[in-house]
């Protein structure tokens, strides 16, 4: 359940949690139950917000307004964002609006990027199964960030989620809270 109703300005944070069927995913509801239930961020379920993909741009380019940092949550599908994140960017970050001639809306702000992944990170390095290291593989939100002028600030990962125990989810989403609250995250071992 999306937390949109008139978010406070001490709200500085919004995390758009992008999860095709976040009910059944152990890491993204744990990490998105956490900041819902701390309060002190806005939390927007894109799929439940939007279950026919039509994406109302007026009303999400106001949330962004509202807000200095943006976290995109999602598990990392084919290297990439769940296809709904996708969709959203390309209609809500438009020129004119977050780039181009007058699309200055995002400058400043940070977007902080969330991700969880069944591989391990060693998988994701050069010479591991996938070659490439999760700092390369989102290197197009990385771009994003550069050319609407925010911020971006070091991934939070989640890998190897199948052997995850359920003490480390907790102090994951301890973490993640920390980290989208824009604090720095001390360790993660």
């Amino acid at each position: 359940m999306s937390n949109l109703t008139n978010p406070s300005p001490s709200a500085a944070t919004l995390v758009i949690v992008a999860h095709p069927d976040l009910e059944k995913s152990r890491i993204n509801k744990r990490l998105t139950t956490e900041l819902e239930q701390r309060g002190n961020v806005t939390v927007h379920r894109l799929y439940e917000t939007y279950p026919d993909e039509k994406i109302d741009v007026a009303r999400e380019q106001a949330l962004l307004t509202a807000h200095g940092r943006i976290v995109l949550q999602f598990p990392l599908y084919w290297y990439s964002s769940p296809a709904l994140l996708k969709k959203w960017m390309d209609l809500v970050f438009e020129q004119g609006w977050a780039h181009g001639k007058g699309g200055d809306k995002l400058k400043g702000k940070e977007l902080l990027i969330a991700i969880s992944s069944g591989g391990t990170g060693s998988m994701y390095q050069a010479g591991g199964f996938h070659n490439y290291s999760y700092s390369e593989l989102l290197r197009p939100f990385q771009q994003t960030a550069n050319l609407t002028g925010m911020i971006y600030r070091p991934p939070f990962v989640v890998s190897g989620i199948r052997e995850v125990s359920d003490e480390q989810l907790e102090k994951y989403a301890a973490d993640y809270a920390v980290y989208a609250e824009g604090q720095p995250v001390l360790s993660r071992a």
